[in-house]
């Protein structure tokens, strides 16, 4: 009798236990699912979801009901920048920007300073500045009037914006050729100095990509000034993608960057495409935003993730990318987008769709087609004393859709690629480039061509010369 009661104690008992495990694992899961806003979802792995805002938008309007209901970050657009903060040598106007620090304050959102020190939209006396000590003064006082005027409410300073090129060198502006290389460090040092409690940044774009040489010279400042003990404390990646470009290593290249100990952000984000945009295009978004979501999560001092407007009408793109917008998470009528749902899924670590694919992975839709009819134009769009910019738009010419494609071409005077491709999975071995189709431009119908071509940026040196042969799928092409 005792032993049969014994043995129906411990199955109650494992019956309970078992019942409470099921219920706290549904509690964790509707916990998980009960995110209705992007700043809730960040909030369950410690993550601000910020937005860059302006103040000349804010009112009774979906615009500023999404950026503060939505978020629990702010950037200024404009309003911080010398061009408007400093206006005229020693008369400032912190105006539009107290608008946008008083909204954020009332909302309880963070404040990201941006930026103190960048070659565009700067007061045109400071270009006027010819010697060292001059420029370093007007420079210093600018960054302590401005820091000490925020002292206390902003979170991170992007003190000094987008100082390097593509190739890795200084970029040539007032501050980098009459100050020389110090002036990053002196104002590092300057705005600690102003308010010693404030975040310091360094901010660029396409540092995405480890492998670039831009990446790589701000990985080597940024080390150089931890080991030196200059006040750095993060570095922020801008990441203007353009969709399917996200890059492989984004992950690995953040936690590149804060193994020196630093915090890493995803400072102004947004993913263009051309426009109108198309159901593949917009699908293919939805995976990038879940991308970068999931690659911020798996880093842990990666801790801000900033979208850079909040809907269609008040992108930077359209006006700066000709035919090519719908980046952001909320459309023309400020309507969420399916961006947005992956994103947010994305954020509170649920289920993502549609499925990722691996950005600059080759996953055509069924085996290329051989022995296809092409066509190839290779146009040189852009070219400096040391790269160029290409696009190589393939056409079908035979009656029969290609369905995945590989590229084979040559190049004749020792090109290499450099940065990150896109539209396409890019290697080359030697001088032999190939590339092969992403999951959204695999098919090329009869008599089409690509809506997503692939192109890349690459150095040159002495003679920089067009291949004059292309193979799509093991047959020639005609050259155009």
């Amino acid at each position: 009798m005792f032993r049969h009661f014994g043995r129906k104690k411990l199955f109650a008992m494992l019956l309970a236990l078992l019942l409470l495990s099921l219920c706290m694992s549904t509690m964790l899961l509707r916990s998980a699912s009960a995110a209705s806003t992007l700043a809730q979802a960040g909030a369950q792995s410690g993550r601000t979801i910020g937005v860059a805002v302006e103040a000349n938008l804010l009112g009774n309007n979906p615009y500023t009901t999404i950026a503060q209901t939505q978020f629990d970050g702010v950037t200024p657009g404009n309003e911080m920048k010398w061009q408007t903060t400093e206006p005229s040598q020693g008369t400032f106007n912190f105006g539009p920007a107290d608008t946008i620090v008083s909204f954020a304050q009332s909302h309880s959102m963070k404040i990201r300073g941006h930026t103190l020190v960048w070659h565009s939209q700067l007061a045109g006396w400071v270009n006027n500045i010819t010697t060292s000590s001059a420029l370093l003064s007007a420079m210093n006082n600018h960054i302590t009037t401005e820091v000490t005027h925020f002292k206390g409410s902003i979170w991170y300073w992007d003190v000094v914006n987008e100082a390097f090129n593509e190739d890795g060198t200084r970029r040539s502006d007032v501050f980098q050729n009459v100050i020389g290389n110090s002036y990053i460090e002196d104002a590092f040092q300057t705005a600690h100095a102003a308010d010693p409690n404030a975040k310091l940044c360094y901010n660029d774009f396409n540092l995405e990509d480890m492998n670039s040489a831009k990446s790589q010279a701000v990985f080597a400042m940024v080390s150089d000034f931890k080991n030196r003990g200059v006040p750095i404390d993060c570095v922020g990646f801008q990441s203007h993608f353009i969709v399917g470009q996200v890059p492989a290593d984004f992950q690995a290249t953040l936690q590149k960057f804060a193994n020196l100990g630093l915090d890493v952000q995803i400072t102004e984000l947004d993913d263009r495409m051309p426009t109108p945009a198309s159901s593949a295009n917009l699908n293919q978004q939805a995976v990038d935003y879940a991308t970068v979501a999931k690659d911020c999560l798996a880093v842990s001092r990666c801790n801000d993730i900033t979208i850079w407007g909040v809907g269609e009408p008040d992108s930077w793109v359209p006006g700066t990318f000709s035919g090519q917008g719908q980046a952001l998470l909320y459309d023309q009528n400020y309507q969420p987008k399916s961006a947005y749902t992956s994103f947010l899924n994305a954020l509170a670590g649920t289920t993502v769709t549609p499925t990722p694919t691996p950005t600059n992975t080759p996953t055509p839709t069924s085996t290329p087609t051989s022995g296809s009819s092409c066509s190839v134009h290779y146009v040189i769009s852009n070219q400096w004393n040391t790269g160029f910019t290409t696009t190589v738009n393939i056409t079908n010419t035979g009656s029969t859709a290609i369905n995945g494609w590989t590229l084979v071409f040559n190049f004749p005077n020792g090109q290499t690629l450099q940065q990150s491709p896109w539209n396409g999975s890019f290697t080359q071995s030697g001088s032999t480039v190939t590339i092969t189709n992403l999951s959204y431009n695999a098919t090329l119908p009869p008599g089409g061509s690509l809506s997503s071509p692939p192109g890349f940026n690459a150095n040159w040196s002495g003679t920089n010369s067009p291949p004059s042969a292309f193979t799509l799928n093991g047959s020639a092409c005609t050259v155009i």
